[in-house]
């Protein structure tokens, strides 16, 4: 099998021939980290939106490199929307919300363009252009359908509180204007339709929906709150991602399980990263994985950033024991490879994958 065959059969719960292995995202420090195993020929480390178009070539020259050479089965690309540079840690898109972007290149939004129901009338509607969709287009002609070629899209529910400059101003719309919510969410969703379109168009495979629904503790809205404002739109994202032949994986850190019978009736054909701070795939696997494909697990947080190599190996040994019988598993991080990652932990991940992750004949 090839990478694109083998990590489809894992989403369509099959067995292939060895666990799949994939990551959600790299960042830009964590390409080079990681590609510092491969060769000593790697560029400085810059943000994307600090770098030149042909230093964002070669950043991604080098994680092709990765792929190829580690064989995963896999490649995340972004959908890299317009942004202009407001100064050193604030970007701003055309929607017009801002983001705050730290030194890893998290951008986190602080300002939106909608605070309350009467500014939908004046929101300006916005539209993806071709070049948000360059990764995709460079991953596709440099790999070509030899791996799963997946496009990350943000998802209604960070769309929508992002609309706003912060969650806690969409939650506490939940109660005092659900209205405004469910309009928000229209347009955040039909957004992402055309998102999706536009990667299905390129020949994507996948479609892994972002956006954190829980935490350590918890979900971050209650149960019957996702049923009402986020559940439609997922069943309807999911629904056009199947008719565009291609597979949904929804992300989301921490506590799922309050929700997670909603993310199996949606149709998500994988549930990614089951954080073993708060979920035990064990227990995930025994009860949802004939119905779903459970992604993810090796920990992102202490084991990738702090442990040894012997140590990963022995985690990944031990996670594939529990998830991938039957087919139905992909192992990744339990989040993205960021830079607090060690990039010969990253290494001795998948290195231990291929090692104990072939099925049976």
């Amino acid at each position: 099998m090839n990478g694109r065959e083998r990590m489809l059969t894992a989403l369509s719960l099959g067995q292939p021939d060895r666990v799949p292995v994939w990551e959600l995202a790299f960042n830009e420090e964590s390409i080079i980290n990681v590609g510092k195993q491969l060769t000593p020929d790697v560029p400085p480390v810059k943000l994307a939106h600090e770098m030149t178009l042909e230093e964002k070539l070669e950043l991604l020259e080098l994680l092709y490199r990765v792929i190829r050479e580690l064989e995963l089965d896999g490649l995340t690309s972004i959908h890299l929307f317009d942004r202009k540079v407001i100064d050193r840690d604030h970007i701003q898109d055309e929607w017009g919300r801002i983001f705050h972007v730290d030194r890893i290149g998290d951008a986190v939004p602080v300002k939106g363009p909608v605070s309350a129901p009467g500014d939908l009338k004046n929101l300006k509607i916005v539209h993806p252009h071709e070049d948000e969709f360059l990764m995709l287009m460079a991953s596709i002609g440099k790999l070509g359908k030899a791996i799963t070629q997946v496009l990350f899209v943000v998802g209604p529910f960070r769309e929508s509180w992002s609309m706003m400059g912060g969650m806690e101003n969409l939650l506490y719309c939940y109660k005092e204007h659900p209205q405004f919510v469910k309009d928000l969410a229209r347009i955040a969703t039909d957004y992402i339709l055309e998102i999706i379109d536009r990667g299905a168009d390129l020949g994507a495979d996948a479609i892994a929906i972002s956006s954190d629904l829980a935490y350590n503790q918890s979900t971050l809205m209650s149960p019957l709150h996702y049923e009402e404002y986020i559940f439609p739109c997922h069943q309807e994202i999911v629904k056009h991602i199947h008719h565009r032949g291609m597979k949904a994986i929804k992300h989301s850190d921490g506590v799922m399980w309050p929700i997670m019978e909603y993310m199996v009736e949606a149709g998500f054909d994988g549930i990614h990263p089951i954080q073993p701070q708060c979920m035990d795939i064990g227990e995930v696997k025994a009860k949802y994985g004939k119905r779903i494909c459970v992604m993810g697990n090796i920990d992102c947080t202490h084991l990738l950033p702090y442990g040894t190599e012997e140590e990963v190996e022995k985690a990944v040994k031990q996670t594939i024991a529990v998830a991938a019988p039957n087919g139905g598993y992909i192992l990744s991080s339990s989040n993205t490879i960021h830079p607090s990652c060690k990039g010969e932990n990253f290494v001795a991940m998948v290195r231990a994958a291929h090692k104990y992750g072939l099925y049976p004949h």
